[in-house]
């Protein structure tokens, strides 16, 4: 009885506002904004001035009002980077259809590199990449930017991977074009990762959810990241070299523009950048990746689309020796490897999406979708390692500071892996889209076969002062040991249903979105079932502004890399990890310097519960493979973005994060034999303070040279040795401090002379990028040194810390014409 209560008041309330609505003498006026070139401006605001309310375009530019019937108003249209226009209109009886072109605010500076708006229908932070190339960018991914947003975290400026709000890299949802994006199993490590899968040269719109999303986003429990490859409107080639690779586009479209065609190519070498390691050597990194988009358009009504990936990465590594010093002012110690061996990695992955979509009518879209996936990962290494733990001189004023005075440790390990693993996957989906009035209805169907075979075969062997660890007098017993084959077939079944309604009253705008999901995996013969909602409320305030409460549930069924235990045993009862997300939050667009900015605050909570603990090894997950744990996550993400400097935009977020887990049941037994629950310990994502700040400056006189800096600071983060069977036992690495800042000139061919060697490019960037300005000496894992101390000849463990890469200066050029 009290749910149909509560079902009877909602259903109600709603239809009290759209009374109101339809008793109010009003009309609709609606248009579409776009820039000099005819092309949408998306999060441009339109504020009517007398009655001090106003909405924002959505990714194609298009907006709408209601306003008073045979009203004069002015519209007040205005977004970063261009200059505000006003136009004064008065509704008649009639639907009101205006355009509006705003002009950029300064001559000659070029496009504006990001843009970030909200579409306030669906609760997605929209990144326009208009020119990537400008930007610092270490990794050379997209996924750059996404680190840059508030509630997202990463420790490593070489990996595409991110953590949000607390969830672990395997959490994020990543689209593109529709098409489901699958992360690769056997990285350990940044520098092995490449390339990621998104052509940011082929991008044409990126939508980012920190939580709370919509239904149509599919089963994963922290963030989805929508990405759109661009369709060509004419021929033409742009490119970029570096001292770390290059890429090249090309894309063109027939006369009659039912054909059009987007090509990319990739190649990266970071050794230039690996060679600022501790950890000397041979680095061989070579990553290529292969895009297309083709799209064939017979009819109107019709039209069939083609992606196409092929990726091919190469990891050679021929490791020489280590040196690193570590420990604090008053225990300093110094680690000395000598290596022999080899480590050879390589990931093949190729995908392939046919697209047919059906338009019977201007309000309905039927998209049907055949994709096949298949990757392939080998992972071999034999490396030897001779060591030496030595503690130095911590005496500053001691002719010796420094200087090795006690040995601690002397050892040797091997490192053996033979680890291959295949995976096919092919999909079958429908998608449907239906728009009519205030309504937009969505719906879709799927179904997914899935092949996997794993063979795991590593081991780690150890021998300190004369002894195997662990030490047994009757055998030899490895370190580590992990030997194991599985073969999975399966397949997923899932789909969803949702409806977005707007509703206009006199004095407010509402926009509801609700949903549901379901997913049924063959494997486990689990059933889950997500309901999923928002409500947007826009008062009719001077201020812009707009109020949002999202929530649902966010299930993620088992990928492979949760049901796999350190020793490679699978555990065919584990089930879906489970998350509960409320959102509330608030977007202010505002006027400053007579320039446009934005707030975003958001305030969340998240409950957890079988949850699948694990331990973080750099960028490799290593997990327990039982649904034994419960958590949270709570915190708080603001972002200010606007022209600081007029013409281009800059922003400052912040992010405040707590998140913890307690596994069901556990307990251990301290020296004294009591027994000891540990109860709620941090996550290994438990980052509880993130400051990003990036910003966009250019000279007065001369607005085509410009400067950009992308500053990071993120508190430290809590590790847990990877051999300890504990989860709770853990201590703090140090915080991630990072600044990279970029020169760019850009040279137009307007204006040039007609024997200026750029004038056959439309435009020409030349750009210097330096990398960790400060030269900080970050952790990104630690290596754990088991050794049997030489004086005691008692063992312990060690922890080494495992550093990024250090200042680096690279140079590069960008084109297109």
């Amino acid at each position: 009885m009290k749910r149909l209560t509560v079902s009877t008041s909602v259903i109600s309330l709603l239809l009290f506002v759209t009374l109101v609505a339809s008793a109010q003498k009003v009309r609709e006026i609606s248009g579409y904004v776009t820039d000099s070139l005819q092309k949408p401006v998306a999060g441009a605001t339109i504020y009517i001035q007398e009655l001090k309310n106003g909405t924002t375009s959505n990714e194609k530019g298009y907006f709408s009002l209601t306003i008073p019937q045979n009203q004069r108003i002015t519209l007040s249209v205005s977004s970063i980077g261009f200059k505000t226009t006003s136009r004064t209109i008065e509704a008649g009886a009639d639907l009101v259809k205006i355009s509006i072109s705003l002009s950029n605010y300064v001559e000659h500076i070029g496009e504006v590199t990001v843009i970030s708006t909200n579409e306030r229908e669906t609760g997605l932070n929209r990144i326009n990449i208009r020119d990537i190339t400008r930007l610092p960018n270490p990794s050379g991914n997209i996924e750059t930017f996404i680190k840059t947003l508030p509630g997202v975290a990463s420790n490593s400026e070489l990996s595409a991977q991110y953590s949000v709000r607390g969830g672990s890299f395997d959490e994020n949802l990543v689209y593109v074009n529709d098409v489901e994006i699958i992360r690769p199993f056997l990285i350990r490590s940044g520098q092995q990762e490449g390339l990621s899968f998104i052509n940011s040269d082929m991008v044409s719109s990126v939508r980012f959810s920190a939580g709370g999303f919509e239904s149509r986003f599919g089963d994963r429990m922290s963030s989805v990241l929508d990405v759109s490859y661009r369709r060509p409107e004419k021929f033409g080639v742009t490119g970029s070299l570096s001292l770390m690779g290059g890429s090249l586009t090309v894309e063109s479209i027939t006369k009659n523009k039912k054909f059009s065609q987007i090509t990319g190519v990739r190649y990266r070498d970071s050794k230039y950048l690996l060679n600022s390691f501790q950890t000397k050597g041979e680095y061989s990194p070579r990553f290529v990746d292969f895009q297309t988009l083709l799209t064939y358009k017979p009819t109107t009504k019709l039209e069939f689309n083609f992606l196409g990936n092929f990726a091919q990465n190469r990891y050679d590594f021929v490791p020489e020796s280590r040196s690193t010093n570590f420990g604090t002012l008053n225990d300093l110690y110094s680690l000395k490897i000598y290596y022999a061996g080899k480590e050879m990695d390589r990931y093949r992955s190729a995908l392939g999406s046919l697209a047919v979509i059906y338009r019977p009518a201007t309000h309905l879209s039927l998209k049907f979708m055949a994709t096949g996936y298949s990757t392939s990962e080998q992972e071999t290494y034999d490396i030897d390692g001779q060591y030496l733990i030595n503690e130095l001189d911590n005496s500053a004023e001691s002719p010796t500071y420094k200087d090795s005075i006690l040995n601690i440790g002397v050892g040797e390990m091997l490192n053996h892996a033979r680890n291959y693993l295949w995976m096919d996957a092919g999909t079958l989906s429908h998608i449907g889209l239906y728009e009519k009035g205030a309504h937009t209805l969505r719906w879709s169907v799927q179904a997914k076969r899935e092949w996997v075979t794993d063979r795991l075969n590593e081991w780690t062997y150890m021998d300190s002062a004369g002894y195997s660890i662990p030490y047994r007098e009757q055998s030899i017993i490895m370190d580590e040991l992990a030997k194991a084959e599985n073969h999975i077939t399966s397949t997923r079944f899932s789909g969803y249903l949702q409806d977005a309604i707007k509703l206009s009253a006199k004095d407010a705008n509402f926009y509801i979105n609700g949903g549901i999901r379901f997913h049924y995996w063959t494997f486990n013969k689990e059933l889950l079932i997500s309901p999923r909602g928002r409500i947007a409320y826009q008062p009719s305030w001077k201020s812009n502004m707009l109020f949002y409460l999202a929530g649902g549930v966010y299930q993620q069924p088992t990928l492979y890399r949760e049901m796999r235990n350190t020793k490679g045993e699978i555990n065919k009862d584990i089930k879906a990890q489970k998350s509960i997300h409320l959102v509330m939050g608030n977007d202010y667009y505002f006027q400053l310097w007579e320039r446009p900015f934005k707030l975003t605050t958001e305030l969340y909570y998240k409950s957890l519960s079988d949850l699948i603990p694990y331990k973080m090894d750099n960028v490799r997950l290593k997990y327990s493979a039982q649904n034994e744990a419960k958590g949270y996550a709570a915190g708080m993400d603001m972002k200010l973005n606007g022209e600081f400097v007029e013409g281009v935009e800059s922003w400052l977020s912040i992010s405040l994060l707590k998140t913890e887990e307690d596994i069901n049941g556990d307990y251990y037994t301290d020296r004294t034999g009591n027994r000891i629950e540990p109860g709620y310990y941090p996550r290994p994502t438990d980052q509880r303070f993130i400051l990003n700040l990036f910003f966009q400056d250019y000279l007065p006189n001369s607005p085509t040279l410009q400067v950009h800096m992308n500053f990071v600071y993120g508190s430290r983060i809590s590790i847990t040795p990877t051999r300890s069977p504990r989860y709770d036992l853990t201590f703090p690495m140090g915080p991630y401090r990072r600044v990279d800042l970029g020169f760019s000139k850009t040279i137009k061919k307007k204006g040039l002379e007609s024997r200026s060697m750029f004038r056959r490019f439309d435009e020409f960037i030349l750009g210097i990028e330096v990398f960790n300005l400060l030269n900080i000496n970050n952790k990104s894992s630690y290596l754990w040194v088991r050794t049997v101390n030489n004086q005691s000849n008692e063992m312990s463990e060690v922890a080494v810390p495992n550093y990024l890469t250090s200042r680096r200066i690279n140079i590069k050029c960008s084109f297109s014409f």
